[in-house]
């Protein structure tokens, strides 16, 4: 079951990442199902999944299911482009994509899937140290640091919440890092940040502005470490 899965995927990656250039998404984008490189797009799906099942033609209604079901799915999406979030709409395409190749996995090597698995304690331990580290971290810290107002620091042109989602991967990369027991990963981090950091605070010659990264810095990193550390324990309690 597994391996039929993985060549799917790599067959879907095959067609939507390697063999997509650019110019045919825009050209889709303007003509929509009327764009020849839709069907090309279709046609290289169908050549990569022939190849990665090694010309085994007993998966015939996969090679049916797969490319129908994938050519529905980016007409509905092309025409929904211009009224949808397209970060949303990108995640959802993809999201569809995965669901049709779990329903032909299962009517090839049928398999069960029981949602009883998400809700035992450790699952439901590591997402609620995932929201810890994301989202309830980053309203803790805001908190923390609105006592200071540096507003007129940001005068200058920045990516909108570019900050917030800077932190947000920080802190899930030191959680990750500490779970796999890879404290090594975590000095990395704080170095390559301490590095990217320096020219702002070079330029800036506040000591000010320098004492507020430095806070949200070590805000940030014992906050992601402290869920960690709390989810290592707790694991060990609950295998117990």
């Amino acid at each position: 079951m597994l391996a039929l899965a993985i060549k799917l995927v790599l067959a879907h990656t095959i067609g939507d990442f390697l063999f997509q250039p650019y110019t045919w998404v825009q050209h889709k984008e303007t003509h929509k199902h009327k764009s020849k490189y839709l069907y090309w797009h279709i046609l290289i799906h169908i050549v990569a999944l022939v190849v990665v099942l090694q010309f085994n033609f007993q998966y015939w209604l996969l090679l049916i299911i797969i490319p129908v079901s994938h050519y529905i799915i980016d007409v509905v999406k092309l025409h929904l482009n211009t009224r949808m979030n397209p970060r949303l709409l990108f995640g959802l395409d993809q999201l569809a994509h995965l669901i049709i190749i779990a329903l032909v996995v299962k009517i090839y090597q049928p398999y069960t899937v029981s949602i009883t698995q998400l809700f035992t304690p450790k699952t439901l331990l590591f997402l609620t140290c995932i929201l810890g580290v994301t989202k309830a971290s980053s309203i803790i810290m805001r908190t923390i640091i609105s006592k200071w107002d540096l507003s007129e620091y940001n005068k200058d042109t920045t990516l909108e919440d570019a900050g917030a989602y800077i932190g947000i991967l920080e802190r899930l990369f030191v959680f990750m890092f500490i779970i796999t027991n890879h404290w090594e990963g975590v000095g990395f981090l704080i170095t390559a940040k301490s590095v990217f950091r320096f020219s702002d605070l070079s330029k800036a010659k506040d000591r000010k502005l320098t004492e507020y990264i430095l806070i949200g810095t070590l805000i940030s990193f014992g906050l992601a470490i402290s869920f960690g550390l709390g989810y290592e324990y707790i694991s060990s309690l609950i295998e117990q």
